[in-house]
Order: C-alpha cells, then sequence, then structure tokens
C-alpha cells in the first residue's frame, strides 16, 4: 500500500507521513559494518515512499553520512532534508548552519529548525532573513522534553513558523494538551520526534503477543502500532522513528500506509498496551 501524504499547513505541498531520524544511527564512519548497512535504509524509506530524512549538528556525523549516502544513491533532489541549528550567536549559528549545507551537500534547505531553542531569537531572525533568499524553505523549532512545553508554547505564539518538532508517544501524551492544538490553530506542520518513546516502550512491548486488533488497523508489529498511533492526531504531520537498519526503516514505513484509528480507538485500547 501507499504511503499517506499529509499538507504542510503553510503551503500545503504534500509530505510522506513517515521519515527517518538520523540520530545515534547515521552516526558512523566509511568502512565500518555500520555504515555499510546504512544505503539499505535510505532504500527502504524511498521505496516506501517516504522523503523526510532529519538531521542535526549535534548527531556526530549523521549529516556527513546523510550527504554522502544521498549523493552516492543519485537520490539527493528527492530527499526532503530537515536539519538543525544548535549554538548561541548570530556568526556561530550561521557558521553551523553553512556547515550542515556543506555536510549534507545542498545549496537549499528543505527545513532548518532551531534546536531545542537555544538562542531561538537570534536563530530565527537569520532563518527569516534565508527563507525570502530562498537557502531555506521551511522553517521551525524543535524540542524533546515536557518541560520545555511553556516555552515552545511562547515561541509558537509569537512567531511565523513552518514546522515544530515535538516529542509524541503512547507514554508520552503531554503534546496533547497544549501544544499539538496550538499548532493546528497556528497552521504549523508538526515532526513527532521519540514516537516510540525514546525506545523504552517499544522495548517493553517487544516480547509480548499482538492484540487481535493490531491486524484490523493493518498493523504486524508493535512498532507499527505506536507509529499508527502517533499519526492518528489530526495535528501530526509526519513521525521520524531513527533506525540504522533497512528492514526496521521498511516496517516503520508500512505504518502510513493504510487508514488510522481515531482517538476513541486508542481510548480504549492504550491504557492496555502501556501496563
Amino acid at each position: 500500500m501507499k504511503m499517506n501524504t499529509r499538507p504542510i499547513p503553510s503551503t500545503q505541498e504534500a509530505l510522506p507521513v513517515i521519515g527517518c531520524g538520523t540520530w545515534i544511527g547515521f552516526d558512523q564512519r566509511p568502512g565500518s559494518e555500520e555504515y555499510a548497512r546504512l544505503p539499505g535504509v535510505l532504500d527502504a524509506l524511498f521505496a516506501a515512499g517516504g522523503t523526510v530524512i532529519d538531521s542535526s549538528p549535534m548527531y556526530g556525523r549523521s549529516e556527513e553520512s546523510t550527504g554522502e549516502l544521498l549523493a552516492a544513491s543519485k537520490l539527493q533532489g528527492k530527499a526532503f532534508l530537515a536539519t538543525k541549528v544548535w549554538t548561541s550567536g548570530r556568526e556561530a549559528g550561521i557558521a553551523q548552519m553553512e556547515q550542515s549545507f556543506a555536510r549534507l551537500r545542498t545549496q537549499r534547505m528543505d527545513l532548518m529548525q532551531v534546536h531545542n531553542l537555544v538562542d531561538w531569537r537570534t536563530h530565527l531572525a537569520t532563518l527569516h532573513g534565508w527563507k525570502e533568499q530562498g537557502r531555506v524553505r521551511y522553517i521551525g523549532i524543535t524540542h524533546y522534553t515536557a518541560s520545555a512545553y511553556g516555552e515552545v508554547e511562547a515561541v509558537l505564539k509569537a512567531e511565523k513558523l513552518d514546522f515544530l518538532q515535538i516529542n509524541y508517544s503512547l507514554d508520552a501524551r503531554e503534546a496533547e494538551q497544549r501544544l499539538l492544538p496550538l499548532a493546528a490553530e497556528r497552521g504549523v506542520a508538526v515532526i513527532v520526534n521519540m514516537p516510540f518513546g525514546g525506545g523504552g516502550l517499544l522495548r517493553r512491548l517487544r516480547d509480548r503477543p499482538l492484540p487481535a486488533w493490531a491486524g484490523e488497523i493493518g498493523c504486524t508489529s508493535w512498532a507499527q502500532v505506536l507509529l499508527k498511533f502517533v499519526l492518528s492526531h489530526p495535528a501530526v504531520t509526519c513521525a521520524i522513528p531513527g533506525t540504522s537498519r533497512a528492514e526496521h526503516m521498511a516496517d516503520n514505513a508500512a505504518a502510513g500506509a493504510g487508514s488510522f484509528p481515531d482517538a476513541a480507538f486508542w481510548q480504549r485500547e492504550a491504557a492496555a498496551i502501556r501496563t
């Protein structure tokens, strides 16, 4: 089945609902066994209809690996490249972002995000200018912890943004309370990081048999169940589970096909999964 897409609210451009995060998994050196597996991850992503690849300068060698692999596979033009700025000061931010352009081997970034809101006023000022110049297509902010949600909410209200990247999972649902509704109200696309709850929830579930209803919603693995939950929220545009294995990427991507259960379904089933 074909992967679903959802519109980016600010432009209505269609974005595939499952992408690939590169934290840890793509921080590999050429010649290693781990690096040799990475082309298969990208092949699985694109074969399933995905395009979004998210990275950051704080992810070690992940940006460089992504740029190298895309160039070698001739897939550079098909990827929706997202990365981040994670430093303080205007000049330091510009230098870091220029380095990301070079590492990812692109002249124009699809999405540049202020990572964890570090010096966000300074960097968003730069990025609004770069967006006008066409150097970046979209701009956004990110965070991954509920303790920062108050500041995230304030920035969403104060700034004109295209994207919010935030953590959301079956066992970390705080974003449902204010951030996801606010993003929808403000016309901001939402990328979900940590859709498996940082991996802990998925590890706990792996040895449990899938419930009978999993097949009814088109799921053949717990990873797909957890991704279906995330994508069932109407404010969510895309989820970016990280992996360094092609088989996991293919399994994750399959969750983006078919339909998604409504809130009433998860209200019935979610409590049993978390226990």
